[in-house]
């Protein structure tokens, strides 16, 4: 294997590799490609699975290996070539994934299954062949884990229809344990509808059968693609591109579906619409095997701003304001969601409840916080920058009382007050959430409103 193949000569031929298959599959709806396998263990291919998998970071997988190891001890040309060769001599064999359990906000568990490394870049590879053929098929209502689309761009949808079209109802859609229960064999007949490769067919039933290793113990799984799997954003558009299908040909004239990965909403004109859209949806879930959580899942009435819903992590709801003829009128506003304000808040606390961090610098501290707070600025400020940036503000004085806490307790003998921290803050180098250039804006902002 080169080891010196530049990684721009690399992602040049890949970009390639990828447009062509595009191309070839835009061009024949029907075609079936049974050519895959060999694409798959290309230098270029194998090369830039692992400088994704690696820039993605992550934990191990059930071996234990890090990217750390790879990287600093083991070789990563040594990697990748074994990596290589297992799929060249059709030896490889998928691990059972690590079971790891985050929070969710409704106090339950969210579980992920954690590929080992190598699985992730063999199912990286196989990703960067796959994605293009059915990116040609996938329809422009999905937004989620889609090359060149975001979370931004839904919203932006879901904005955008507000302003064209009388939107009155809107159907906030939730799927119980979506990524748990995608029954493979449906999935696979999806999957076969573009791919006859049958060795690459086995390479996705090998990572949908691996199983999930949980306290020690290998469990089988029979349903679902574990969330945290490389492939398994891909593999999961692709079950729920039949709704997006029978949508688009069937009942658009219901109302304007907008999805993001098993995220949804339909924004409806009339009550009737919203309604029969929900035994639509029903009727396709029954037929694909998924639930509707019927606790979660609601019908939303915006007229004059009654209601509103979440999505993304923002809430969207019309807000009154003066016309030119002195009439009030409603526009659909965008903003962080009570439940993001509730994480952002938490994550800052995080942040300065170790003990250890009195005994950190100021500008090790800033250090820390600035890419986070940067990082919910980028997100949540520039969608609807007049509203959201009203929220913000709490975000960025709650950052600001923290820190004069922190202060107090490092600074028992010196204290100082609420004002003079405050003060510090931004000469120090600390960034903010909200994208207000002073206080002056605020009130500019709050007369605006009725």
């Amino acid at each position: 294997m080169n080891a010196g193949m530049p990684a721009n000569h690399t992602k040049a031929k890949v970009r390639q590799l990828q447009n062509t298959l595009y191309r070839a599959s835009k061009a024949s709806p029907r075609r079936r490609f049974h050519a895959l396998y060999d694409k798959i263990y290309r230098e270029d291919v194998m090369r830039m699975a692992w400088i994704r998998v690696k820039a993605n970071g992550g934990s191990a997988g059930v071996d234990q290996e890090t990217i750390d190891y790879i990287v600093q001890e083991y070789g990563e040309d040594q990697f990748i070539e074994e990596c290589t060769k297992v799929l060249i001599n059709k030896t490889y064999r998928a691990s059972p994934v690590r079971r790891h359990e985050i929070p969710k906000g409704d106090g339950k568990m969210r579980p992920l299954g954690i590929p080992t490394l190598r699985d992730r870049v063999t199912q990286m590879a196989a990703k960067i062949v796959l994605e293009p053929i059915f990116e040609a098929d996938f329809q422009d209502c999905s937004f989620g884990f889609r090359p060149k689309r975001s979370a931004h761009d839904a919203i932006r949808r879901i904005r955008e229809t507000a302003e064209q079209r009388k939107v009155s109802w809107v159907v906030d859609v939730d799927i119980t344990g979506y990524f748990d229960n995608i029954p493979h064999d449906k999935l696979m007949k999806m999957v076969e509808q573009r791919v006859s490769d049958r060795r690459m067919l086995k390479l996705i039933r090998l990572w949908l059968t691996a199983g999930v290793m949980k306290e020690g113990k290998v469990q089988d799984t029979t349903l679902g693609s574990p969330q945290g799997g490389v492939i398994s954003p891909l593999l999961a558009n692709l079950y729920l591109h039949y709704l997006d299908l029978i949508w688009a040909k069937q009942y658009a004239h219901v109302g304007t579906l907008v999805r993001y990965a098993d995220d949804m909403v339909i924004l409806c004109r009339y009550k009737e619409q919203a309604a029969e859209a929900i035994q639509i949806l029903k009727a396709v879930f029954q037929k694909l095997e998924l639930t509707m959580n019927t606790s979660k899942s609601k019908l939303v009435n915006l007229w004059m701003g009654k209601e509103g819903f979440d999505f993304l992590g923002h809430t969207h709801r019309r807000m009154p304001y003066w016309g030119k003829n002195g009439k009030i009128i409603y526009f659909l506003r965008s903003y962080p969601s009570k439940k993001a304000m509730k994480k952002m808040r938490a994550r800052v606390r995080e942040v300065f409840s170790p003990r250890t961090r009195l005994g950190w610098p100021l500008h090790g501290l800033i250090k820390l916080l600035n890419p986070i707070i940067q990082g919910w600025k980028n997100y949540y400020a520039k969608i609807d920058p007049g509203v959201a940036n009203q929220f913000l503000a709490k975000i960025d004085w709650h950052i600001h009382r923290r820190f004069c806490l922190w202060w107090n307790r490092k600074h028992k003998k010196r204290k100082a007050s609420q004002a003079n921290v405050f003060a510090l803050l931004p000469v120090a180098g600390l960034k903010t959430v909200s994208a207000w250039a002073s206080r002056i804006d605020l009130g500019e902002e709050r007369r605006k409103a009725v």
